[in-house]
């Protein structure tokens, strides 16, 4: 960090000189103009780029050489969470029929990405969506709603005997995927873009957080997917009430921990965070009970049910982890609520 003095002319204006080396790496001349952006956290932030325009960057994939269907889904998913607005796919020849389906997959997959070209050898891919459109507090309540339908079906699923339901709740899994690698791309971007970050609103230390949070997010859907398929083998079975109600209450517990965890991040309540970390231990001897409850059980039962208790636990104990990210975010900005009083 270089250290300048602030200094006054013309008795008005205050002064700071720029560092020679970063002026001449930006090919800044004498007379140029700079722009000032004020960040939502109070730095000031000096760039070369003066207008608003969207920084567009693109990126080539040659698929030549690439054979597998799976590595190239993942190369556009990379592509896209890092922030390119403009994918370009191109071939030395025609392109092999699973290059389309990949592609139809990829922008039914991820928000805002459409084909804008397509030939023999190119197909083109932009991203149409206005990031400012999509702010992450709404996503983040998106994500929620999401898996926590996602949870609670697969427990009814499993007490109702509904095969049909327990493979939908694997299927919404995707929901909560696409808007996790939504918050990724657009966290990239405000780091890639100052402009965008004030337009939005949002710092990009702040941007992190929510992308943190979103991570843990879908994580808890992933296990609400894995109650789900370890539902589909015993989803016949009529095992004694006592487990289902063991489950149903462990369930509640955890998914009251998962909705505190959300209030509290959006009313930035750091009290309510740490009563619900305390609140773990209660989840965990009741999942730990349901565990020894089956252990006399057939093995096919009790196998999936001990499956089941442990994702009902993780759920939890990941909700935990938001709290424990709202304290330590509260901790170190001294912020108050987020926009919008409730997660719910």
């Amino acid at each position: 960090m270089e250290i300048r003095k602030v200094q006054m002319t013309g008795g008005a204006s205050f002064v700071v000189t720029l560092p020679k080396d970063w002026a001449e790496g930006q090919k800044i001349k004498k007379n140029d103009p700079v722009g000032l952006i004020v960040q939502p956290d109070g730095t000031l932030l000096v760039t070369k780029k003066i207008t608003e325009d969207p920084i567009q960057r693109v990126k080539d994939i040659d698929s030549s050489n690439i054979t597998d269907p799976a590595f190239l889904f993942r190369l556009l998913i990379g592509t896209y969470i890092t922030g390119f607005n403009v994918i370009r796919i191109t071939t030395k020849q025609r392109f092999p029929p699973f290059v389309r389906t990949v592609v139809r997959d990829f922008t039914q997959m991820t928000i805002g990405q459409e084909v804008v070209e397509e030939t023999e050898t190119v197909i083109g891919i932009k991203d149409l969506l206005n990031p400012v459109e999509m702010p992450f507090d709404n996503t983040i309540k998106r994500m929620f709603v999401i898996v926590k339908n996602m949870h609670e079906d697969a427990i009814v699923a499993l007490e109702t005997h509904n095969n049909t339901l327990a493979n939908d709740v694997i299927s919404r899994d995707m929901d909560a995927d696409r808007l996790n690698w939504l918050i990724a791309r657009q966290t990239n971007m405000l780091m890639q873009n100052a402009s965008l970050s004030r337009k939005m609103e949002i710092s990009p230390a702040l941007a992190m957080n929510y992308y943190q949070l979103s991570r843990i997010i879908e994580r808890v859907g992933d296990h609400a997917v894995r109650i789900a398929e370890h539902s589909l083998p015993i989803i016949d079975v009529d095992f004694d009430k006592k487990f289902m109600n063991a489950i149903k209450k462990a369930s509640a517990m955890s998914l009251e921990i998962f909705d505190r965890s959300i209030v509290s991040f959006f009313n930035g309540d750091m009290k309510e965070a740490h009563r619900n970390i305390e609140s773990l231990t209660a989840l965990e001897n009741i999942c730990g009970d349901i565990n020894t409850m089956v252990l006399k059980q057939d093995s096919l039962i009790a196998l999936n049910i001990a499956y089941i208790s442990e994702s009902i636990r993780r759920a939890g104990e990941y909700a935990g982890d938001i709290s424990e990210t709202v304290i330590n975010l509260l901790v170190e900005n001294e912020l108050g609520p987020r926009k919008g009083s409730s997660g719910k």
